[in-house]
């Protein structure tokens, strides 16, 4: 006998049922990580369709029911690797008053985030899309890395006023750096968690000018001025 069911008769209550919108959105995210993922091994050039749907346990059919084509995929995928990673990142770096704490919990928390085997998405278009200007993926993928640039710019600012930071390069010279460093560290030490993450942050502290431990705190590095005792 089933006891679910049982019980919700005799409750007077029955199972919840999924509607054709939430069926929608959930093979939507579905075909979005799969694309994802082909992005990031493969590049909008060698990327296939049938692969994508395949990969995500759904037919090319059921694809072209969501996107028209390669082009709407990846510019949905880019949308998608922007909002996941708000959701996941940039909420918690919005919500540290310290600079520089913000500053390596990005780094962190992009290691994280990247263990989802998309880490190369957005430096993979990047890469392919260099110069292409015309392009509406090129367009969309140099926006989302604009603006990252940009916080990261502000912070470095910040941090500098505060004295967290030594003067050195232009803060949108040391922004570049910093992020290079925390998405080609996070590429390299794919698959190599949980030490990715201290490591990520590590590079991304050297990066600033700051010596860091692994077994730092998240969001702690030891500036000159927080010698450890």
């Amino acid at each position: 006998m089933d006891v679910r069911k049982s019980a919700g008769a005799a409750d007077g209550t029955s199972p919840p049922r999924t509607t054709q919108a939430d069926r929608r959105a959930r093979t939507r995210a579905a075909l979005l990580e799969s694309a994802a993922r082909g992005l990031s091994r493969y590049g909008y050039g060698n990327l296939r369709l049938e692969q994508v749907a395949q990969d995500a346990g759904y037919t090319r059919g059921a694809l072209y029911h969501q996107f028209t084509g390669k082009q709407d995929l990846a510019l949905a995928v880019t949308e998608w690797v922007l909002d996941t990673w708000w959701q996941e990142v940039g909420r918690h770096v919005e919500q540290e008053r310290d600079p520089l704490a913000a500053l390596l919990t990005l780094a962190r928390g992009h290691a994280v985030y990247c263990r989802r085997d998309i880490a190369r998405v957005a430096m993979a278009l990047r890469l392919e899309f260099a110069g292409q200007d015309d392009h509406p993926v090129g367009r969309a993928i140099e926006e989302g890395y604009r603006r990252l640039v940009e916080r990261c710019t502000g912070l470095v600012t910040a941090a500098r006023t505060a004295g967290a930071l030594p003067d050195g390069p232009p803060p949108r010279t040391l922004a570049l750096a910093f992020v290079g460093a925390v998405e080609g560290t996070s590429i390299a030490l794919s698959g190599q968690a949980p030490h990715d993450e201290s490591l990520v942050a590590g590079a991304a502290a050297g990066a600033l000018g700051l010596p860091y431990a692994p077994g730092d705190p998240a969001g702690t590095a030891r500036t000159p001025y927080s010698q450890a005792t």
